[in-house]
C-alpha cells in the first residue's frame, strides 16, 4: 500500500512470544501539534525625516547610498539599490527624525506573536502593519512581504 510522504510503517513485534503481530501504520502529521508555520525576515530599512520636502531628503540618502530615487507614494519614496539588497525607503513623518526596521512576514499576527515572546511589546497596529518595541526600546514594523525573493528567502517558524 502506498503511504503518504511523512507516515511511518510500523511491525509490531508481542513479547515474550517473538511473534509478529499486525502492521500499522503512524500518521505523524498527527504526532505533532497542529503548527501553521509562518516566514519572516529583514525587508526594509525606513529612514523616517522630519521634513517638509521629502524629495530633497530622498535625493540626498539615495546619493549617499549610491541608490537612485526610486517610486514615491504618499509619505514615503523608494530609493532602487542592487538586487538582493534590503530594500531602502525614505518616510516623512512627524515624529523625531530616525531609521527604523521593517520584518516582512506571511503573517503578520502569528510573527508579532512570536516577537513578542521573545521580549518586545506591542504598541499599535497602524493601517497594514504592527508597530512592536525592541527590550532595547527601538521601535520597528511587522509588514506584509516586500520583496519578491520572500517566499524562497524568509526564516521558517512554528
Amino acid at each position: 500500500m502506498p503511504m503518504p510522504k511523512n507516515d511511518i510503517m510500523v511491525t509490531l513485534f508481542l513479547w515474550p512470544f517473538a511473534i509478529q503481530g499486525p502492521k500499522f501504520v503512524i500518521r505523524t502529521e498527527l504526532c505533532r501539534q497542529e503548527q501553521k508555520m509562518h516566514g519572516s525576515r529583514l525587508g526594509s530599512l525606513v529612514i523616517d525625516c522630519q521634513t517638509d520636502d521629502l524629495a530633497a531628503a530622498a535625493e540626498f540618502w539615495a546619493q549617499a547610498l549610491g541608490y537612485e530615487v526610486g517610486d514615491a507614494s504618499g509619505p514615503y519614496v523608494d530609493l532602487v539599490g542592487p538586487d538582493g539588497e534590503v530594500k531602502v525607503l525614505v518616510q516623512k513623518v512627524e515624529h523625531e527624525a530616525r531609521v527604523h526596521l521593517d520584518i516582512e512576514t506571511d503573517d503578520q499576527e502569528a510573527e508579532a506573536s512570536r516577537l513578542e515572546a521573545l521580549g518586545a511589546k506591542r504598541i499599535a497596529k497602524i493601517k497594514r502593519w504592527i508597530v512592536l518595541e525592541a527590550p532595547s526600546g527601538h521601535r520597528f514594523c511587522v509588514v506584509n512581504p516586500q520583496r519578491k525573493d520572500f517566499p524562497d528567502s524568509a526564516n521558517r517558524w512554528p
